[in-house]
């Protein structure tokens, strides 16, 4: 218990220290920009595990925590084809909104990269003084636009392999017709837009496991890593969880 409570105030102590703070083996004084080196190169390698995973075969379509269900607007769509012992299509059609999601994440590394690279010393503060989620929130804020301009183009491409809008959208176009004489909630035919905008917060769900894994246990998480801006950051953990 008293193991994880340092850990939790890690980074609490390092934005104390982080001024001027040693290495208690070799009284090495580390600044400011080898501290920001070191989250930039481990958040490198958090984004690397994210993409890697997300845009595996079945990254998105067998991880319950980003799968892509059918569209939620369309719901009675589904009911529907279900009652009708439609149950393969409707597995069909959800695999291939997921197989887009892989492939479309896979632009996403250099964007990361690029934002990463551009982050200045007062950002990387602010991140490692904001607790969890503040690395993801900045990526979030920094790369959103620019991921939805990379990935459209794959989703498009992937769904239009499958021909699967030309089925979807007269389907979803005689449900929003029927609707305008009952009433109901007409239903977006845009799966490209839905695909990406799932893709994309799918995505950040696993930077966001990611940058926390690296805030509670930096030591395991970066485990192997030899780069110097890492090691510095290692090893400021490593000191204060010493004393």
């Amino acid at each position: 218990m008293k193991k994880n409570t340092l850990f939790a105030s890690i980074y609490t102590i390092i934005i104390i220290t982080i001024t001027f703070s040693f290495n208690s083996n070799t009284n090495i004084p580390i600044g400011n920009e080898e501290i920001i080196k070191g989250l930039k190169d481990a958040l490198n390698i958090g984004i690397e595990n994210a993409v890697k995973s997300s845009s595996a075969t079945d990254g998105f379509w067998k991880n319950s925590l980003i799968k892509l269900p059918f569209p939620e607007d369309a719901k009675k769509v589904k009911e529907t084809a279900l009652k009708f012992k439609m149950n393969g299509q409707v597995e069909k059609f959800e695999n291939t909104l997921n197989r887009a999601a892989e492939e479309a994440s896979k632009e996403a590394t250099p964007i990361f990269i690029k934002a990463i690279k551009n982050m200045s010393i007062s950002d990387g503060l602010a991140i490692l003084n904001g607790g969890e989620g503040a690395a993801t929130n900045h990526l979030q804020n920094a790369t959103t636009q620019e991921l939805k301009t990379a990935f459209l183009p794959k989703v498009k491409s992937a769904i239009e392999k499958v021909e699967l809008t030309k089925y979807w959208k007269p389907l979803i176009d005689k449900y929003n017709t029927v609707n305008r004489f009952t009433g109901g909630q007409n239903i977006n035919p845009d799966l490209n837009a839905y695909v990406t905008d799932k893709a994309i917060s799918g995505l950040f769900k696993l930077i966001a496991i990611e940058e926390n894994k690296i805030r509670k246990d930096p030591a395991q998480a970066l485990t192997g890593i030899t780069n110097t801006g890492i090691e510095t950051v290692k090893s400021v953990f490593g000191s204060i969880l010493k004393k």
